[in-house]
């Protein structure tokens, strides 16, 4: 029996789709709010119906652990589900603006409308939560959309492929799987936005695309997101926090992980010491054994990590761990001390379990080392000194910023999570979502009095001076203006 050829997904097939979805959305369906909740729903009922079938996808993709899964992919979605359904009428009424004395009698407001077929290109690490999210704001603002999930993540590709089959409305909601073929006959469509998750490498060959079209882009990258720690800190609660945004976040793989961490000369044994019994009391003795770290997500990525490690700049500054083991795709918990600047540790995001330690003589000269590098995602700050904290908010331009913690901004859905310069552009989480995916359209509202001469032709010295007096806006000009003063 011959075995059943699989259907290429080609330009042909991606431009057919687009005009699925574009028909779909033209019939106003996905605009209404009713909608827009039944597929919030959808989700919700999804991932409550369906936790331990994405927990064992997420576990085959990466080994995560059942509680990282729940805490970092299906309680974020959940919770952006129930904001959205609490908050999604507020979201859609019309913002009031105020008008000018130029347009009186007159009222104004902003109105949010939905873009239309927007494409949603997710990433492998958190390959459940990074796909869903976005399609949340997508679905609050009344878009159709396509989600192509990464293929570095097969087991939980093909199930949101399924979910979103059963759960959500095929017609204006689609999964595209596939790799490099798929995702390029996908970008050659014109698109009403493209939301694109992933690093700066490929982000350029996603803006290049959309700028055929004009089409505008959320490009949410990464960057080397460092994190400064001064000597006046809770050594152990410091320690705990940068573990937890370090190695408990997927093993080091996620944009927003810390990924170097700049201290002073004087501190560095200390901190080196309280990360090493650290990780021991979090990991066991060996944690290659530990069943609370992740894998690495594919050979190809633990070629990557080894060969940064095998750097001849860096591999004798291994102060802590440096196991690793290909056929597991592990590698443990490894922290580097002083490596140069020019190691390729030091100019690319690490993206994994690897720590370089940078020493500063003061701890204030880490300001300049990272303002020295492209704007990272995230940056964060240990210290106690008011002054040096509000040094660092003011000098470091960063996508985000935490202070004497790690990665908790993005639980917060009222501050928006995006990048700046090379780490991204765009920002979404709560209701920053929802107009990630929205047009902003400015309405003015006039009724057929007040129509003054003073706009029209013939231009005469008294409507010059008129003119002037309600343009500088001062009431007393416009007054004397009347009187032909």
């Amino acid at each position: 029996m011959m075995e059943e050829k699989k259907q290429t997904f080609d330009a042909n097939e991606a431009a057919l789709l687009v005009e699925e979805l574009n028909e779909s959305f033209r019939t106003g369906k996905t605009k209404s709010y009713e909608w827009r909740v039944s597929q919030l729903k959808g989700i919700e009922k999804m991932v409550v119906e369906r936790e331990k079938d994405i927990c064992e996808a997420l576990y085959k993709d990466l080994s995560k652990p059942e509680y990282e899964a729940f805490i970092s992919e299906i309680a974020m979605v959940k919770s952006s589900c129930e904001e959205a359904l609490k908050e999604l009428k507020q979201w859609m009424k019309p913002e009031k603006a105020k008008t000018s004395m130029a347009t009186y009698p007159s009222s104004a407001e902003i109105v949010s409308e939905p873009l239309g077929a927007v494409l949603v290109i997710s990433t492998w690490n958190y390959p459940f939560s990074l796909s869903v999210k976005p399609v949340i704001g997508a679905i609050t603002a009344g878009n159709a959309v396509v989600l192509k999930p990464s293929e570095i993540a097969p087991a939980t590709s093909s199930l949101l492929s399924k979910l979103f089959e059963e759960y959500l409305d095929r017609s204006a909601v689609r999964v595209v799987e596939g790799g490099v073929l798929e995702t390029t006959a996908l970008l050659d469509q014109k698109w009403d936005k493209i939301f694109y998750t992933g690093s700066p490498r490929v982000g350029r060959i996603v803006m290049t695309a959309a700028a055929k079209h004009l089409t505008p882009v959320v490009l949410e990258l990464g960057g080397k997101c460092p994190a400064v720690i001064d000597s006046d800190v809770d050594l152990q609660v410091t320690v705990r926090r940068i573990i937890a945004g370090k190695w408990q976040l997927n093993n080091g793989q996620a944009c927003i992980s810390v990924d170097y961490i700049i201290t002073t000369k004087e501190f560095a044994p200390k901190l080196i010491d309280a990360l090493r019994k650290g990780i021991e009391e979090f990991f066991g003795t060996d944690p290659m054994e530990s069943k609370d770290i992740s894998c690495i997500v594919s050979s190809n990525h633990f070629s990557r990590l080894e060969s940064l490690m095998d750097d001849y700049k860096v591999f004798n500054k291994i102060v802590v761990g440096g196991q690793r083991n290909q056929k597991k795709l592990k590698i443990a918990p490894t922290i580097f001390l002083d490596v140069p600047g020019d190691s390729q540790l030091m100019q690319e995001e690490i993206f994994g379990p690897l720590l370089p330690i940078i020493t500063v003589e003061n701890v204030k000269d880490s300001i300049d080392l990272i303002n020295s590098k492209p704007k990272p995602l995230t940056a964060y700050l240990f210290t106690n000194n008011e002054k040096l904290k509000n040094n660092f908010v003011q000098s470091v331009s960063s996508g985000g910023m935490v202070i004497n913690d790690t990665v908790l901004h993005v639980t917060v859905s009222s501050l928006p999570f995006g990048g700046v310069g090379e780490s991204g552009m765009g920002s979404y989480h709560g209701k920053f979502s929802f107009d990630a995916f929205s047009h902003k359209k400015a309405v003015l509202y006039r009724s057929f009095s007040g129509d003054a001469s003073v706009r029209y032709p013939p231009y005469t010295p008294e409507k010059q001076k008129l003119i002037r007096a309600v343009m500088n806006g001062g009431i007393f000009d416009i007054i004397l203006a009347l009187m032909g003063f």
